[in-house]
C-alpha cells in the first residue's frame, strides 16, 4: 500500500527513503490486521490517514505561548503542568491510536496523557493496561454489566473490580486493544473519560439514594447532574490534582462523604431547629438542604469540615462548579504534593475560598449554624450488607458482598441476571467494593440470597469480616509494596469461620502504598503497604480510625509487621478488644480511650 505522495509542504517532516520504507511496511500491516483506520491532523490542520504526515496533537499550537498558566509562570511548572499546557490530555486520540497500532506500551508523558481517558499503564506489575471508568452515583443496569462481562473476558485479563469510589475498573489490557475497548465501553453507555490523572473523579452518593426509608433527598439528579456537566465542559478537566466529589442522602448507609474534596450532606431545617437561633439572625424556610464541607484527603490526615453554608438542592451542582473552577485556576501547580484543596484552603482560609466562589454564582450564599439542622442520622456500620426494606411497600434490597471486589465474568452475568429476574435491572455499586440489588419483592430475597450464596458471595457474614477492603495491591499496581487483594482475602476467610458475632461491626482497610484508595487511616483497623528490610512484604498498621460518627485518623500502632503476621495480629487486636472492652463499647472507642504506649504493650 503506497505512502501519500510526499511533498514539502509547511509542517512536512521530510521522512528520509529507509523511513519511507519502514513505514509503508507498517501501514500495510496496520491495515491488514484489521484494526481502527488512523485518522489525525497534520501541522497545517488538514486531516491526515497516515501516522507520518500527522502531528502529535489535534489541535494547532497557539502562535504565542502564554507567560502563565493559572497564574503560575511556566518556569516554575511541574512536568505534567507543562505537557498539559503543550496539549490537552483531552485532544489523545492519535496517540490512543497509534498506540493501538503498534501495540506498544507508552512512555512517560504519554502514559500521563492516557489517563486523562481512564488507561492506565500498571507495568512492571502488570506488563499492559487497567481502564477505570466512570459510573455516576455508582448505579449500573444489568446490560452494561453483561456487557461489561463480555468486554472483560474478551479483550481483557477475565475479571472486574468494584473500586472505593463505587466504579469498575478492568485490568490486563494489550494496548492493541485499547480503541476497540474505549469504544464498547461507550456503546454501553458509559465513559472512562477523567477517571484518572488530574481530573474529578467518579461522583458518588449514598447507595440507596431513591429507595432508603429514611432518606431527605434522593441525590442521584445531583450526582449526575454534576457528572454531565463535567463531561461537557472541557475546562473542568486538567485541575492541579485529582478532585473528589459526593453526595450524602442522610440515610443509615454511609457514602464516605466525609472523606472527599467536597461532600454534601443533605440535612432538615424545621422550625424547631431554627428555635435555637438569636431573634434577629437570618431564618430560612423550614425544608431539605445540602450543607457543604471541604478539604477531605484521609490519606493526608485530614476529613472535610463544615463551612457553615446551607444551600437549596436546586443551586448545589453550580455551587459545585464554581468551587472546583476556584480550585482549577488557584490550586498549586509547581509542587504535586500541595497540589490538593486541603492546601489551598489552608493557605486562604475557608472564608477566602468561598467567597471567591461566590463571585462566580449568580445568586448570594446563605450561612447557617450547623446547630439549627437536624442532626444527620448515625450510619449503619457494614449497613451495605443484607436484606433491608426499601421506602417502597413491599420491595427489598439486597447488599452483596464481594470480597475484596474482584468479580468473574460469570459472576457479573449471574449478578445482572439477579437484579433483571427479581428486581428492575438496576444495580448499585457502593465506596466499600461491594453492591446493591434495588426493589426486589419482600418474597424473593430468600431467592436472591441463595443464589449470591452460590456464585461465592455473600449477603450475611461475620461482623469482623464484613468490612475488608483493599485496593488493587502489589499484582496490579506498581506503586504497591504488598499484595493487599491477596492478604485481605485470606483474612476474610479466617475472620468468617472465627468471629461470627462481635456485637459491633469492624472495617479493616488494606491500601498498597500512601495514596490511600482504600483510606487505611479511616478503618478500625488499618494496612499501609511497607517493602520491609530484607526485601519482604509486610505493613505499617494503624488503628481506631473512623468516618461519619466515629470520624477519625487512626494512630500508626506498629510499623514493619510482616504480611505472614497479619492474620495473628488482627486475632490478637481482636480477642484482646473483646476481652477488655466495656459493655456495648465499639473496637473505635475502646482504641481511643488507650494511650498509645499501652496499645503497643498490650498487643506486642
Amino acid at each position: 500500500m503506497p505512502l501519500i505522495p510526499h511533498t514539502q509542504q509547511a509542517g512536512d517532516p521530510g521522512f528520509a527513503p529507509e523511513q519511507k520504507e519502514y513505514l509503508q511496511g507498517f501501514m500495510a500491516g496496520v491495515m491488514a490486521s484489521g484494526q481502527f483506520p488512523f485518522v489525525g491532523t497534520t501541522a497545517a490542520g488538514l486531516l491526515a490517514a497516515n501516522p507520518a504526515a500527522a502531528t502529535s496533537g489535534n489541535l494547532a499550537a497557539p502562535e504565542e505561548q502564554e507567560a502563565l498558566v493559572h497564574g503560575t509562570p511556566l518556569s516554575e511548572l511541574c512536568k505534567q503542568e507543562l505537557w498539559k499546557h503543550e496539549e490537552d490530555p483531552l485532544d489523545a486520540w492519535e496517540r490512543l491510536l497509534r498506540c493501538a497500532q503498534e501495540d506498544r506500551l507508552p512512555d512517560a508523558e504519554n502514559d500521563y496523557r492516557f489517563r486523562t481517558h481512564g488507561l492506565f499503564n500498571v507495568s512492571p506489575a502488570q506488563d499492559s493496561f487497567m481502564i477505570r471508568l466512570r459510573i455516576p452515583a455508582g448505579e449500573l443496569s444489568a446490560h452494561q454489566l453483561r456487557g461489561l462481562a463480555s468486554v472483560s473476558e474478551e479483550l481483557v485479563g477475565g475479571y472486574a473490580h468494584i473500586t472505593t469510589r463505587a466504579n469498575l475498573q478492568v485490568r490486563e489490557i494489550r494496548p492493541r486493544n485499547i480503541i476497540e475497548l474505549l469504544t464498547r465501553v461507550q456503546d454501553l453507555g458509559l465513559t472512562a473519560k477523567g477517571s484518572g490523572a488530574d481530573n474529578i473523579r467518579n461522583i458518588t452518593a449514598s447507595p440507596d439514594s431513591g429507595f432508603a426509608p429514611g432518606e431527605l433527598i434522593d441525590v442521584r439528579p445531583h450526582a449526575k447532574a454534576l457528572h454531565h456537566y463535567i463531561l461537557n465542559h472541557r475546562d473542568l478537566y486538567g485541575l492541579p490534582r485529582k478532585f473528589n466529589v459526593a453526595f450524602d442522602n442522610g440515610s443509615l448507609l454511609s457514602a464516605a462523604a466525609d472523606t472527599n474534596d467536597i461532600g454534601f450532606f443533605a440535612v432538615r431545617v424545621t422550625e424547631s431547629s431554627l428555635s435555637h437561633l438569636p431573634p434577629d439572625a437570618p431564618r430560612p424556610e423550614p425544608g431539605i438542604y445540602f450543607r457543604v464541607q471541604l478539604g477531605g484527603i484521609s490519606g493526608h490526615g485530614d476529613f472535610a469540615r463544615d463551612t457553615g453554608l446551607l444551600v437549596p438542592p436546586s443551586e448545589i451542582v453550580a455551587l459545585a462548579v464554581a468551587m472546583i473552577r476556584v480550585f482549577r485556576d488557584h490550586g498549586c501547580r509547581s509542587d504535586r504534593k500541595k497540589a490538593r484543596l486541603k492546601y489551598l484552603l489552608e493557605e486562604w482560609g475557608v472564608e477566602k475560598f468561598i467567597t471567591e466562589s461566590s463571585k462566580r454564582l449568580s445568586f448570594p450564599l446563605r450561612h447557617l449554624a450547623l446547630g439549627a439542622c437536624e442532626p444527620r442520622r448515625h450510619v449503619e456500620k457494614q449497613g451495605w450488607l443484607g436484606v433491608r426494606r426499601q421506602a417502597q411497600k413491599g420491595l427489598c434490597s439486597v447488599g452483596i458482598g464481594v470480597p475484596v471486589g474482584r468479580m468473574s465474568p460469570n459472576q457479573m452475568r449471574a449478578l445482572a441476571e439477579l437484579a433483571d429476574k427479581y428486581g428492575t435491572g438496576e444495580l448499585r455499586l457502593t465506596v466499600w467494593q461491594s453492591l446493591i440489588i434495588p426493589h426486589i419483592a419482600e418474597k424473593a430475597t430468600d431467592s436472591v440470597c441463595r443464589a449470591v450464596k452460590r456464585m461465592g458471595f455473600y449477603t450475611e457474614t461475620s461482623l469482623a469480616a464484613g468490612g475488608i477492603i483493599a485496593c488493587t495491591g502489589s499484582r496490579g499496581c506498581k506503586y504497591a509494596a504488598a499484595d493487599t487483594k491477596g492478604h485481605a482475602t485470606s483474612l476474610i476467610r479466617h475472620l468468617s469461620d472465627k468471629y461470627p458475632e462481635l456485637g459491633s461491626a469492624i472495617n479493616i482497610h488494606f491500601t498498597g502504598c500512601p495514596n490511600s484508595c482504600a483510606q487505611h487511616y479511616c478503618g478500625d483497623i488499618g494496612f499501609i503497604g511497607a517493602r520491609l528490610a530484607d526485601g519482604t512484604e509486610g505493613y505499617n498498621v494503624v488503628l481506631g480510625g473512623g468516618m461519619d460518627q466515629e470520624q477519625g485518623i487512626a494512630r500508626e500502632l506498629f510499623r514493619g509487621v510482616r504480611a505472614s503476621e497479619v492474620t495473628a495480629l488482627v486475632d490478637r487486636i481482636i480477642t484482646t478488644y473483646l476481652a477488655r472492652r466495656e459493655r456495648g463499647e465499639s473496637l473505635v472507642s475502646w482504641a481511643r480511650r488507650h494511650e498509645l504506649r499501652s496499645l503497643q504493650e498490650l498487643l506486642s
